[in-house]
């Protein structure tokens, strides 16, 4: 006879999914590990340094599957040192999401569906959020002399995915690399 508090496994429902009983008596599916069941606070002071690295700005790690054991998701800071650009660079398969928090980075890339190639730069500020899609060559700027922009970044990876590139066209981006 099982306690109430022990694993047990149930069988519930038309289609039998497998449950298990966790250690407050809570039925939940058997595939979702008690890791997985929690919400996951990850502080400032927890934020990781070590990440894949564009020239010219610091990203710090916030949720990814090193912090929170995310699978799919990865999401931090990047800071944007006053009068500095980033190397061209881009993100792989990888979604890009970026919120500016503070500061005016500009974000360039270029635009190839006119009669002629352009450099496109998007200004932006406090609030606003731009979408960087799949293997865009890109490069982000802070033109400002004084002050920091700060960014925070979610991508559809839980990988920082950073191939850098000589420049923005695509001849450098291999779509095999990601």
């Amino acid at each position: 006879m099982s306690t109430p508090h022990a694993p047990k496994h149930v069988r519930a429902g038309s289609a039998d999914s497998e449950l298990v009983r966790t250690p407050s008596g809570v039925l939940v599916p058997a595939v979702i590990d008690p890791f997985h069941r929690a919400l996951h606070r990850v502080a400032p002071s927890g934020l990781i340094g070590q990440t894949t690295q564009t020239p010219g700005m610091k990203r710090l790690e916030a949720i990814s599957g090193k912090t929170v054991g995310a699978h799919h998701l990865w999401m931090g800071q990047t800071h944007v040192p006053a009068s500095t650009a980033s190397a061209n660079h881009h993100h792989g398969a990888s979604e890009t999401a970026i919120y500016v928090v503070s500061g005016n980075p500009a974000f360039v890339f270029l635009d190839v569906d006119g009669d002629e190639p352009v450099e496109t730069r998007i200004e932006a500020g406090p609030g606003d959020y731009i979408f960087v899609p799949p293997y865009v060559p890109h490069r982000e700027e802070n033109p400002d002399p004084d002050t920091e922009a700060v960014v925070v970044i979610a991508r559809t990876s839980q990988e920082a995915i950073v191939v850098n590139l000589d420049g923005l066209d695509w001849s450098g981006v291999d779509l095999s690399d990601s």
